[in-house]
């Protein structure tokens, strides 16, 4: 017997409540917030808020590394698995309240329309909820469900959103996951299954199994290409983690659920949830902190397309002729993949074993490359034009940039980051104010736009840039005749325990800051005069202070009184046009600067 199909009254007071809950998205997303940190340790809570909410911005440095090392780091990011895992949670639930098969689906397709705004709403969670509703609607159409049109259907439709999205790394490494899970999952499970016999647990361990073994060989060629580094414990922490994934999943999102009800007890659930997030931490930690656990690949684009011909080979293999080839031929592509991996690129620069950031000597202008080890380069500015910036970054070894950061709108930190669009790859362009044309040739090379305000957060590998300023409410609207450098981009970066602050033109006498103790500070405005520089310096305690400027500038910078400022603080002051590129090399717990000049 069919279940009958909702009627339009429920229709529509569901989509009444669709709308209330996406006009009050904010407030929903605070009190989910506040509602996974009740009842936890620090720790958990921040682990919490990144399974459940994608906000990984609290994670500690360490935890966050070991994360990534041992191939974990996408369960810190909102996926395709947040919203499986919602409708798995979400339909026994409206079952057990009388409500009818076809009801339950457009309760859940209203779910996965409130969820994936409050995720954040980034491509993997946009395709994620596209897929979901895709695989809903063709089911309340009274016809199976087809995973391959969910997956054509969300290439689409995201595509059609924004073409740019195809640049990003995320997306990218999202389809490719599910695409490996719709080819190669059912036969691994069937070859793990013959091993493992039946029965209900038995079962279970051999989908999410197959599941992960196929979400890692589809998306490790991705990873090597993009982040020149593999993680060879994935696999193995995957399957550790495995257990605890679903039911860290569940608690979270009841937990932000049931935080909508002021006075609802949580410290239950979340302590429960608490023992899952730190078992799922410590199998990170077993599988990332080894020297061994990540290996350096350098992967050319031939080589993935190479990987990708070989996995394909291996899919059409399996259906020919059964599981029994599914074990030898998944064998066969991480050989390949390694094999590849190891001719790679013929003779890449030698591997940095830290972070190396480098204050390149461009002039009168502001350019700042932060290279973390096995992620790609992030570059902050890029000087003024006719400095020939995109020779300078390949005779450096580097290939493409994981993000261009424009801290303000003028010639002398845009001008050479326009010269990359068309020779070196971008993947993203952050910025907080541009204009249409800078934003609209950033899209036709590939590069995703990102709007950036004090709040967010940008990272590769174990980077993080935090930005500080500017505030949203100025972004959004105009501060009356203030100077432009006002509204600049500022960012502290972090790498473990060491921290730079990259204050672009934003002198400290007009941008309130309270960074934290850093260890290195770039001079705002290329070393104008600042009467709020030296309330800075004692709030910051640098020890180490870099001024990019031009050799005989006519604006005088560096001023004397920065200068003097600088001297009184004993913080010892190298300047670009004296010493040329300045060179941080940065390890664990200590750092070594160099200059060509």
């Amino acid at each position: 017997m069919r279940s009958p199909r909702p009627s339009l009254p429920i229709l529509i007071g569901i989509g009444v409540l669709v709308a209330l809950a996406l006009w009050r998205s904010d407030e929903i997303r605070e009190r989910a917030d506040a509602g996974l940190r009740r009842g936890m340790p620090a720790r958990e809570a921040e682990l919490a808020r990144g399974f459940v909410l994608g906000e990984d911005e609290g994670i500690d440095a360490r935890t966050e590394e070991d994360f990534r090392r041992s191939g974990l780091a996408h369960l810190l990011a909102v996926s395709g698995q947040n919203v499986m895992l919602l409708a798995l949670l979400a339909m026994p639930i409206l079952a057990a309240f009388g409500i009818p098969l076809r009801e339950r689906l457009v309760w859940v397709l209203a779910l996965i329309a409130v969820y994936v705004p409050l995720a954040g709403a980034g491509p993997s969670i946009q395709r994620a909820g596209v897929m979901g509703a895709a695989g809903l609607l063709a089911t309340l159409a009274g016809r199976r469900a087809s995973r391959l049109f969910a997956l054509l259907l969300a290439l689409g439709v995201t595509l059609a959103i924004d073409p740019a999205v195809a640049a990003d790394v995320g997306w990218q490494l999202s389809f490719a996951a599910v695409a490996g899970i719709l080819a190669l999952a059912a036969p691994l499970r069937a070859a793990i299954a013959a091993r493992l016999g039946s029965g209900g647990l038995r079962r279970a361990l051999a989908d999410g199994a197959a599941v992960t073994i196929a979400a890692t060989l589809a998306t490790a060629p991705l990873v090597a290409f993009h982040f020149e580094t593999f993680s060879i414990t994935t696999l193995a922490a995957n399957l550790l983690a495995m257990p605890a994934v679903a039911p860290a999943m569940w608690l979270g999102m009841a937990s932000a659920a049931a935080a909508q009800i002021p006075g609802l007890p949580l410290e239950i659930p979340n302590g429960l949830n608490a023992l899952l997030l730190g078992y799922i931490a410590q199998v990170a930690a077993w599988c990332g902190r080894p020297s061994w656990a990540e290996i350096e690949i350098h992967l050319s684009g031939p080589a993935l397309a190479g990987s990708y011909l070989a996995l394909a080979a291996l899919v059409v293999l399996v259906i020919r002729h059964g599981r029994r080839l599914a074990w030898a031929g998944a064998a066969g592509i991480v050989v390949a993949f390694l094999g590849w991996g190891a001719l790679g690129r013929g003779s890449p620069p030698a591997p940095i074993s830290g972070l190396r950031v480098e204050v390149l000597d461009v002039g009168q202008g502001d350019a700042v490359l932060l290279r973390p080890p096995g992620a790609p380069a992030v570059l902050v500015d890029g000087g003024p034009p006719g400095e020939d910036l995109p020779r300078r970054l390949e005779e450096a070894g580097v290939e493409r940039l994981g993000a261009a950061v424009i801290t303000h709108d003028q010639s002398d930190h845009t001008g050479g980051i326009e010269e990359l669009w068309g020779r070196l790859p971008v993947a993203r362009l952050v910025y907080a104010r541009l204009g249409r044309r800078s934003l609209a040739a950033a899209r036709a090379v590939g590069a995703v736009p990102v709007q950036a305000v004090a709040g967010a957060q940008l990272r590769s590998g174990g980077l993080r840039l935090q930005v500080l300023w500017p505030p949203p409410e100025l972004v959004g609207g105009s501060l009356p005749g203030a100077d432009p450098n006002q509204l600049a981009l500022v960012l502290l970066a972090r790498w473990h325990d060491f921290s730079m602050l990259l204050s672009a033109d934003a002198e400290a006498e007009a941008v309130p800051l309270d960074p934290g103790p850093v260890d290195v500070l770039k001079v705002a405005h290329h070393g104008s005069e600042d009467a709020g520089l030296a309330a800075l310096l004692e709030r910051a305690g640098a020890r180490l202070a870099v001024i990019s400027v031009g050799d005989g500038n006519p604006y005088g910078h560096p001023t004397a009184a920065t200068l003097t400022t600088l001297a009184r603080h004993g913080v010892e002051t190298l300047r670009t046009d004296l010493d040329g590129t300045v060179s941080i090399d940065v390890s664990r717990d200590s750092f070594a600067v160099d200059t060509d000049g």
